[in-house]
Formats: C-alpha cells, sequence, structure tokens
C-alpha cells in the first residue's frame, strides 16, 4: 500500500548574523534516508524516543510537510505529484489521529459541529445524512450520540482521543497514521483506547502505522516494528518474537537488555541530527560495541534473516 524511498527532511537552523560567530548554520536531519513499505491491513509500527522523527515522517507522509528528498508511493502512485481531485482522494483515505487531541478540538465548537467539519470540507451528505454518519461513528468509538452537543472542555482526555478517532474514521479511511494516540492518558485509559483502535481496524479492514515511544504498546499491537533513531530505520523486523530476536544497542537499550554509553547528543530527550554527523553511525557516540568503520561510514540497513533488518557494523 505505502512504498516509502530514501525519504529525507531537513530543517535549516539559521542564527541571526552575531551569533553566527559562534553558532553556524547547521542542518537537522529529522528523517534521513528512511525506506520501508506497508502492506495492505498491517499494522506497521514506528518506535523511538522523542526527537528520533517519528512525527516528522508521519507529517511527511500525510503531505502536511515538504519533502526533502526520495519518495512516498500510496497504491502505486507518488503522492508528492498528486494534486487536484487525487491528492483530495488522499487525503480523505488516509486519515491522521494525533498526539494531543487537545489541540486539535476547537474548544468554542460543539463536538457535533467539529465531526462535521470533514463531511462539509468533502462535500458529503446533507444535515441529516452527516447527523446520522456521526451520531454512528460516535457509537463505534463506544460514545453516545449525545456528545454532539457537548463541547470538549466538558469532556475527559479519553472522551476527547475517541472524538478525535471519530474524526478519522468519519471519512471512510483505508488508512490511519496514529501518532502517539494513548500519549498523557492514564495507562487504563490509554489500554482501552488502544484496544478500540485495534478493533476498529479488524471491523473496517484498515491499514495502521502506528507510532509511539512505548516499545511494549508497539510490539503488542503491531504486525511490524521499525526502530528509529535520530532519523534512521536501526531496525525492522516482525512484532512476534522481537524482544527475543532484537540485535541492534540501541533496540536493546529500549528493552532494557543493556545500556549505552553517555551521548553528548542527547540533550533533555531531544535528539540532534546535525550535519557532520551524518557520516557515520548515528548512534556511534553512545554504542558500547562500535568500530571504527561506525564512525565514518553509515551502515545499511541490511537483512541479517529472513525479514529482519538491521544498520549496524557489528552485527554484520
Amino acid at each position: 500500500m505505502f512504498e516509502v524511498r530514501g525519504l529525507r527532511r531537513y530543517f535549516v537552523v539559521r542564527h541571526n548574523p552575531l551569533a553566527r560567530i559562534h553558532h553556524p548554520d547547521h542542518v537537522i536531519r529529522a528523517v534521513d534516508g528512511i525506506s520501508f513499505d506497508v502492506a495492505e491491513g498491517e499494522t506497521f509500527g514506528i518506535i523511538g524516543e522523542s526527537g528520533s522523527g517519528k512525527t516528522t515522517l508521519a507529517r511527511t507522509m500525510l503531505r502536511l510537510s515538504p519533502l526533502t528528498g526520495g519518495t512516498v508511493r500510496f497504491r502505486g502512485r507518488d503522492v508528492f505529484a498528486m494534486n487536484g481531485s487525487e491528492l483530495r482522494a488522499y487525503r480523505r483515505l488516509v486519515q491522521p489521529v494525533f498526539q494531543d487531541a487537545d489541540s486539535t478540538l476547537d474548544p468554542r465548537q460543539h463536538v457535533g459541529s467539529i465531526l462535521e467539519e470533514p463531511l462539509l470540507i468533502h462535500r458529503i451528505g446533507d444535515d441529516a445524512e452527516r447527523r446520522h454518519r456521526i451520531g454512528m461513528t460516535l457509537n463505534q468509538v463506544n460514545l453516545s450520540p449525545s456528545f454532539m452537543e457537548r463541547h470538549p472542555t466538558e469532556l475527559s482526555g479519553g472522551q476527547r482521543q475517541r472524538v478525535a478517532l471519530a474524526r478519522s474514521l468519519l471519512l471512510q479511511p483505508a488508512v490511519l497514521i496514529a501518532d502517539e494516540p494513548t500519549s498523557g492518558l492514564d495507562p487504563l485509559v490509554a489500554t482501552q483506547i488502544l484496544a478500540l483502535l485495534l478493533r476498529l481496524k479488524e471491523e473496517r479492514g484498515l491499514t495502521v502505522l502506528l507510532i509511539s515511544h512505548d516499545l511494549a504498546t508497539v510490539m503488542y499491537a503491531a504486525d511490524r516494528v521499525a526502530v528509529m533513531y535520530r532519523g534512521r530505520i536501526v531496525e525492522l523486523a516482525a512484532a512476534n518474537g522481537f524482544a527475543a530476536q532484537s540485535i541492534h544497542p540501541y533496540t536493546r537499550f529500549l528493552l532494557g537488555m543493556e545500556q549505552r554509553l553517555p551521548d553528548n547528543h542527547v540533550v533533555e530527550g531531544v535528539h540532534e541530527h546535525i550535519h557532520d554527523d551524518a557520516a557515520g553511525c548515528p548512534y556511534v557516540h553512545a554504542c558500547p560495541h562500535h568500530l571504527h568503520a561506525c564512525h565514518h561510514e553509515a551502515p545499511p540497513l541490511s537483512e541479517s534473516s529472513p525479514g529482519h533488518f538491521v544498520a549496524c557494523h557489528a552485527a554484520q
């Protein structure tokens, strides 16, 4: 369904002329040459810490952010070559579920008006048909149609996330790109939202890209798992048995199976993808197994066993 090839999204950080004396402009490689496929009906998990490039990847696939290089193909069509009716159809078929429902639900509007907006944009149905569809979709996310008369500020965090999920489902998409859909929720509510997402995926035959910093959540919910670090995929394998078969030192660090060296490029949980580091492995400064080659040559994502890919010189 999706074919992503060599996807790059870079940001140039520019300083004012006086600051450039000590801090020259540099490039943040938020997404740095990523390639993967997503099959129809699959739940494809993307895991990584804050700043790894997960959200930038999602926004680029949604065409909410421009790309620097590479391609994103959906059902064989180049997403960044689409325009007009083709782009409108793509945005109807591929829907986001954003991390922070609070920032995407207008507190001044009733839930009914919020949910009606995508139907109006895509010119779907008359007033009665739209209201019926909204009520049915609210039922599917375990909310009463009476919620149409409420404001987002009257809802709990879990209820707001259900409304956000309902909005994504109203256009009957083929794909959901769910970026941290359970972040900020208490554990019980997060479990309920994840279970709801998986149930709806099965009932509607959806393809899901599930993005999270929580490896346990992704391993439980996904068919395959891709681990991102500093804009690159460092390991990709089937979720079943992923923990036992993990190879990359960063993956094993996330699993609590080994330590990493202090990394001077990690500041308050945010990784900087600096241009000068691009020649070597992005994990070299924190890896306890680094080799000489790791400093000078980025390891390719290579197949170590059928369906299991890893980018690590020490593993080859």
